[in-house]
């Protein structure tokens, strides 16, 4: 691989938007390395693999806090862009919470991207762009709130908005510029079958706002097409 290129590290690459962040960041020759939950050879984030050479992929659960040093330690080169894309969407409401399900919510869709954010803020340090994005939701804004309900997915957003925006302020004296964004309503997996857009328009958009990103617009919520949401 050219020693040129920037590198993109994409967690919960093996379908929906973090395949599409794959595909798209190696169009545009970036080096990706696509990190999924479990390697399965005959999945979609393989045959695309098969048509780059600019992509590896890794094994790795973000449930898993010692596989995310492992990796870490393993990957010696810098890394330019981080991107927090796994999480899970828990279905609940007043009548019907699980609480175990709601603290798992929470270490998957908050704690693990402050655990990757930390594990690999050495790698973003050498990297020339030094970037954070990571997936969050609408949903986890407490101003747009209308709706009530879905406590557990609403609740683990709303705190990963809020660690986000501490770590751009404790991240800028190394230069490290990180943002949240709203990926819209997508039809994916997660989304449903009824989303207003697909995965290639979201991410195509999420896409151009890591790339206007900087440390003086650093800890911004942002939706995939630019427009600020309130907190």
């Amino acid at each position: 691989m050219s020693n040129n290129r920037y590198t993109v590290l994409i967690t919960g690459a093996n379908r929906g938007l973090g395949l599409e962040f794959v595909k798209q960041y190696a169009v545009d020759d970036y080096e990706v390395i696509a990190c999924t939950r479990k390697i399965n050879k005959k999945d979609d984030l393989h045959r695309l693999q098969a048509s780059f050479e600019n992509i590896s992929i890794q094994a790795l659960d973000v449930e898993n806090f010692p596989a995310i040093d492992q990796l870490a330690k393993t990957l010696k080169k810098p890394i330019d862009i981080l991107i927090n894309n796994a999480g899970l969407y828990p279905n609940s409401s007043f009548d019907d919470i699980d609480y175990e399900e709601w603290l798992n919510a929470f270490k998957i869709n908050t704690l693990a991207a402050f655990k990757m954010t930390k594990a690999f803020l050495p790698h973003l340090k050498k990297g020339e762009l030094k970037k954070i994005a990571s997936l969050t939701s609408k949903m986890g804004s407490i101003d747009d709130n209308a709706g009530g309900g879905e406590y557990l997915y609403r609740s683990s957003k709303t705190a990963l908005n809020m660690v986000m925006k501490s770590l751009s302020i404790d991240l800028k004296p190394y230069d490290v510029s990180l943002i949240t964004l709203h990926p819209g309503w997508v039809r994916t997996d997660m989304g449903g079958p009824n989303g207003l857009i697909d995965a290639e328009e979201s991410v195509t958009g999420m896409k151009r706002q890591i790339d206007k990103l900087s440390i003086k617009t650093s800890g911004q919520f942002i939706a995939y097409d630019g427009k600020k949401i309130p907190w």
